[in-house]
């Protein structure tokens, strides 16, 4: 049987939706196939198994995640400076929150990543492949703050996320947003006092 790639990716996309709103336990083929409304099999015919599932999930995740080309042009539109990056880093935030579903989802493959190798050899090379691109990104934007910066940011406002999406009583938006400019702020402080 020859496979749709497009299928295939609406499967995927699917069982995005599905491991966030059910688990990975509840990250069945059925599942994905009633979510993806097809037929019952489908998928079957598309992943040999569940860990070929969960490391397709993995991957697409980050490719639904990564800003389109517009937004990357605007982060290199004007003045590259504290305000800037705190711009950037808002809208970081406000992406990657936007896709909560994929985010929930990357969070339930962080913790099966933990009982299947594969899928956290996926995940590892992934994140740091994201990881090294921001860091690269960074070093030539002209934005202040070196390297770590970007990786304490980086940790910084994956976790501001996490509490955004699974427990959004904790932080107003407002508080959210002053926190996205302190992190930026401290960052680039405690980078300058430590170049002096």
């Amino acid at each position: 049987m020859r496979k749709n790639t497009e299928r295939r990716q609406a499967l995927i996309d699917a069982a995005i939706e599905v491991l966030a709103r059910e688990g990975a336990r509840g990250l069945t083929f059925r599942a994905v196939d009633a979510e993806a409304a097809v037929p019952t099999g489908t998928a079957s015919n598309y992943f040999a198994n569940r860990d070929d599932l969960f490391t397709q999930v993995g991957g697409r995740i980050y490719e639904r995640l990564l800003p389109d080309e517009a937004t990357i042009a605007r982060s290199r539109e004007g003045v590259q400076d504290e305000a800037r990056y705190a711009e950037l880093m808002h809208e970081v935030v406000d992406r990657v929150s936007s896709f909560n579903s994929g985010y929930l989802a990357l969070l339930e493959l962080r913790l099966e990543a933990t009982r299947r190798p594969e899928l956290r050899a996926v995940l590892t090379k992934r994140i740091r492949e994201d990881i090294d691109a921001n860091i690269g990104y960074h070093a030539v934007s002209g934005l202040p703050g070196d390297s770590t910066s970007v990786v304490l940011l980086y940790l910084t406002l994956n976790w501001l996320i996490v509490e955004r999406l699974t427990l959004p009583d904790v932080f107003t938006e407002q508080e959210i947003h002053g926190l996205v400019d302190t992190a930026v702020q401290r960052m680039l402080r405690a980078d300058a006092a430590g170049q002096a």
